[in-house]
């Protein structure tokens, strides 16, 4: 088990009081196991930034007693400080998953030479696997080639979930760290591109509701290199790749994706809010087909 392939980001199920379904998540992250390469716990689609420490934790512990062993886990474990980073990478080692994923801190900003440092630490207090994800819309701070190339020197530095969406940096980074990087897409609306410069890797939200759909476009592609089918995988998904990239209400739409998939999980936490009754009935239009279609 690798970070390539499929990697579902897995969504933070609420009750109607706002408090975690720890079952509703285990069960889950179970029924995705083996539909998937890999599952995320504690990223941007599971609302990381809104859970308490002890939540993530927590979040971190019911996965991996529903999915440990059965599917590669990997827990994301950003956090404005380093020490608050390490504490959540400590509880993701002791909870029995088997890799990270490492951004830049948000909204503190540090250099380039700050960030190396603070990698670096955090690769020195855990020794894991690590998936670095670069996201500067949402972290504030790029990782930048300097920084990629010290890390890459160190062997648990294996991956890059790249999520800027600019079609030249994926260039830039399939021309100049391909034999060293597993090159992961994170702007899901890019994934052909991704797979024509040669990333073997896709964090896909979307997946929460239709694995099936990411698995067959990425085995199109990677494995079997036939981008003509890709390209028509690619067609069928693309509007509801576009409409959860483009929106600004990602999350919003991966719930409701995963509602009309059978699995209610609950409205996001404040700020965040719900869809309109338009957002849903278009969404539904676009994302019903292909739901259907893998039943």
């Amino acid at each position: 088990m690798s970070f390539e392939g499929v990697h579902t980001p897995l969504v933070t199920p609420f009750k109607p009081d706002g408090e975690i379904d720890h079952d509703l998540l285990g069960r889950h992250a179970a029924n995705l196991a083996g539909r998937v390469s890999g599952l995320g716990v504690g990223g941007t689609t599971g609302e990381y930034y809104a859970l308490s420490f002890e939540e993530r934790v927590q979040t971190f512990n019911t996965v991996a007693e529903a999915a440990g062993g059965k599917t590669y886990l990997t827990a994301g474990i950003n956090a404005t400080t380093t020490k608050e980073v390490i504490r959540l990478g400590q509880e993701a080692k002791r909870a029995g998953l088997s890799a990270l994923l490492l951004a830049a801190p948000y909204y503190a900003q540090p250099t380039q030479e700050e960030l190396l440092n603070h990698m670096l630490t955090v690769d020195d207090s855990l020794d894991m696997p690590i998936m670095l994800y670069n996201f500067p819309a949402r972290t504030g701070t790029d990782i930048g080639d300097d920084v990629l190339t010290r890390l890459l020197e160190r062997p648990n530095f294996i991956a890059m979930k790249e999520s800027t969406g600019d079609i030249s940096h994926l260039h830039h980074l399939a021309t100049h760290f391909r034999d060293r990087l597993v090159l992961s897409c994170g702007m899901d609306d890019q994934a052909l591109e991704f797979f024509v410069w040669g990333a073997r890797s896709w964090v896909a939200g979307a997946s929460n509701f239709l694995p099936e759909a990411h698995t067959a476009l990425l085995d199109a592609c990677v494995k079997q290199g036939d981008f003509a089918t890709g390209r028509k995988l690619m067609a069928q998904l693309l509007p509801v790749l576009e409409l959860l990239e483009r929106s600004g209400k990602f999350i919003q739409y991966v719930r409701y994706g995963c509602e009309l998939a059978g699995m209610p999980v609950g409205v996001a936490r404040a700020p965040l809010g719900t869809l309109t009754d338009n957002e849903r009935s278009t969404f539904g239009q676009l994302a019903q087909p292909m739901l259907r279609s893998a039943q």
